[in-house]
């Protein structure tokens, strides 16, 4: 039987990119597909402001896809992970609480990248591999399996058949439902708001997530901007306010800065546009199905705390590829994909409920709550090793040790 392509990847966001470059690296011959051209210029129309950051695991997933090196230049480290409380009756810090990576090792927590570069840096890499092809403006709009193959049909009206389709096309993964793959999601009603700033006083490597109501303002350090300290924000909200902060104009857009940062980092000047997106957590109910393995939003959705999204879609390549590489002439057999789907959905959910929670405590508008979480993160911090515990987690460790 010939194929046209080992393996075919739906979407080529940050997750489908980074998929491409790991597959290729590996030797298969790849085809990733996404509608949308992507915006490798940061100034340019339509560019993805928004921010990743990866944890210290996705790093050496990075280095074998041939992606960090040029990377790492570009990479904010974040080397303390700090949490305030701000839930007092006035919006300033009544408890601050560092976690240093200091604690569990050598390296930082992860590093920040914008995504426009990240895109740029992934597709620079797409191009220099022989085995991959990239085709912005193409997307999937079809999906037929049997047991020893897969055909996609492309929104061209073209088909190829393949061994294995990655679905890495978003929440609403056109490949999931043709699949007929269910998912469960819980809503919270709230927004985010996500933007760059800079600010007077230098973030020293420390993300800084503020703890009010609403959902966490949460403030990653990126590289100096134009000779001034810079960070991305994360801003969760519930989705009426959200908006109305959407709409205001840059000065009292900046003085709602101002407050809702309790002032630590002085003022904050907005530098690009804000983007607004829903806050939900999303659950597939299987991570695999007849030649098909979703990643990243295609599986999973989870709110924008601890970095957890994009590393938890990393988790599903490494154990994805890992899987591949054992099985390399059919890595789209079934007993393939029941052991990814094995690997990964146990953890997904436990994950996605762990986010969950903390989402839900960091939401809450009643004082007694407030005062409540402020009095669990002074009881968890004061413990040492539940706290290092809590960090190793964080960074995806299985335990404690």
């Amino acid at each position: 039987m010939t194929f046209d392509y080992d393996i075919v990847i739906s979407g080529g966001g940050v997750a489908g990119l980074t998929a491409a470059c790991l597959f290729g690296t590996e030797g298969f011959r790849v085809l990733c597909l996404d509608p949308a051209p992507p915006v490798t210029d940061g100034a340019a129309a339509g560019a993805d402001q928004r921010t990743t950051a990866f944890l210290q695991p996705a790093r050496g997933l990075l280095e074998e896809a041939g992606l960090w090196e040029a990377l790492a230049p570009h990479a904010a480290a974040l080397r303390i992970m700090r949490i305030v409380d701000a839930g007092g009756e006035r919006a300033e810090a009544r408890q601050v609480r560092d976690f240093a990576a200091s604690e569990i090792g050598d390296l930082p927590f992860g590093w920040n990248l914008p995504n426009w570069l990240l895109r740029r840096e992934m597709v620079a890499r797409i191009a220099a591999l022989e085995t991959v092809e990239f085709r912005p403006g193409t997307g999937t709009a079809g999906l037929f399996t049997r047991d020893r193959e897969a055909r996609v049909t492309l929104s061209d009206g073209s088909k190829v058949r393949t061994k294995l389709v990655i679905a890495a096309d978003g929440r609403g993964s056109p490949m999931r439902e043709a699949a007929g793959i269910g998912v469960k999601v819980t809503r919270y009603g709230q927004k985010a708001l996500a933007f760059a700033v800079t600010h007077p006083i230098p973030h020293e490597n420390v993300s800084t997530e503020i703890h009010r109501s609403g959902g966490p303002f949460t403030l990653v350090p990126l590289p100096d901007r134009d000779g001034r300290p810079a960070s991305a924000v994360v801003w969760m909200e519930d989705g009426a306010e959200a908006l109305r902060l959407a709409a205001l104009e840059p000065a009292p857009f900046e003085a709602a800065l101002m407050e809702r940062s309790c002032g630590l980092f002085g003022p904050l000047r907005l530098e690009t546009p804000r983007a607004v997106w829903p806050i939900v957590t999303q659950v597939a109910e299987r991570m695999s199905g007849q030649r098909l393995a979703l990643i990243a939003e295609a599986a999973h959705v989870v709110p924008p705390i601890g970095a957890q999204g994009l590393n938890m879609s990393l988790g599903d390549l490494r154990a994805l590829r890992d899987l591949a590489v054992a099985a390399r002439d059919d890595p789209g057999a079934a007993e393939v994909l029941d052991a990814y789907h094995r690997a990964r959905h146990t953890e997904v959910a436990i994950r996605a409920t762990g986010i969950d929670m903390l989402n839900r405590a960091s939401q809450v508008h009643a004082q007694p709550l407030r005062d409540l979480r402020a009095a669990g993160l002074s009881a968890l911090y004061g413990a040492a090793p539940v706290r290092r515990m809590l960090m190793q987690m964080g960074l995806g460790a299985r335990g404690g040790a």
